[in-house]
């Protein structure tokens, strides 16, 4: 009896500890701010903080260098992963912009040199105004990525009916927060401790436009099984990709590869929110 007795205390004292720790098993942020050094990163084009220099209220990164011509199809505000900071996605930069958007490298708060909160209500009600302020400055369509823990963030802000989103790209995502901790932690009630949800199957349900997922099949930090449940309770217009092979920290980054094109190809393929001054209407084509 002791020793069940002592096995007792020993897991409600793990239950407690994670309880407790469970925004520093989510949040891995890196808080330096920005600065002359680390606007030019050593991969992809170099950054300027966006919308204002006073770095204390950026809100994300820019491209520093002007584009070859004026964006013609539209502005891509990506919300990254859970590690690090915005400056590190330089890919998505790389990418989008040779393809005609312009990218805004959302930043969270806590991430990056920016003040406020880890949490999924501080995450989501900033995304919320840097989507109003993109959309502002720049006009529409506009289109959301998320990456990962930024996947949560894309689907909340998507699902708001006010920001009128054209398409969301979702890289690596999860279901919902609750059901992906449970099944990585079974030893523990973790669909009961959490306090953030992030549920993306709940947000897109009240989002009506295109969703593409991508997923990556060998997927360590999140089970390809959760990607694919999200997938499948998705309304269309929908498209899944899988990435063969590739892990959740080591997907195709390559801003040759083709699945850019295509992922691209089927949103404008899909929106019907009106195009940028001059945009000229596409011909429309089913997906592969």
């Amino acid at each position: 009896m002791r020793i069940l007795l002592y096995l007792l205390v020993g897991y409600l004292l793990l239950v407690a500890i994670t309880a407790l720790a469970q925004k520093r098993m989510l949040y891995f942020p890196n808080p330096t701010p920005p600065s002359a050094a680390n606007l030019r990163p050593a991969y992809g084009p170099a950054l300027a903080v966006w919308p204002t220099a006073d770095s204390p209220t950026h809100r994300g990164y820019i491209s520093a260098e002007p584009l070859d011509s004026a964006p013609t199809r539209g502005t891509v505000v990506v919300f990254h992963g859970n590690a690090g900071n915005a400056r590190d996605r330089g890919y998505y930069l790389m990418a989008l912009e040779a393809r005609g958007y312009r990218v805004i490298l959302a930043e969270y708060p806590g991430y990056g040199g920016r003040d406020g909160e880890l949490g999924e209500a501080s995450f989501v009600a900033d995304g919320r105004e840097t989507t109003r302020r993109a959309l502002a400055e720049f006009g529409g369509p506009l289109w959301l990525w998320g990456e990962s823990l930024g996947a949560g963030v894309a689907t909340a802000v998507a699902a708001d009916r006010a920001l009128p989103v054209a398409g969301v790209v979702l890289i690596t995502p999860w279901d919902n927060l609750p059901d992906l901790a449970q099944a990585l932690y079974w030893y523990l009630p973790a669909r009961w401790l959490l306090r953030d949800r992030y549920d993306n199957r709940a947000n897109l349900s009240q989002y009506p436009g295109p969703v593409a997922v991508l997923i990556a099949e060998r997927d360590e930090i999140i089970p390809p099984r959760h990607s694919q449940r999200l997938y499948e309770a998705l309304d269309e217009p929908k498209r899944r990709w899988v990435f063969p092979g590739a892990g959740h920290n080591n997907w195709p980054i390559n801003p040759l590869a083709p699945w850019w094109d295509e992922v691209l190809s089927w949103l404008d393929d899909h929106h019907s929110l009106p195009a940028l001054p001059g945009q000229g209407e596409r011909e429309a084509r089913g997906p592969d």
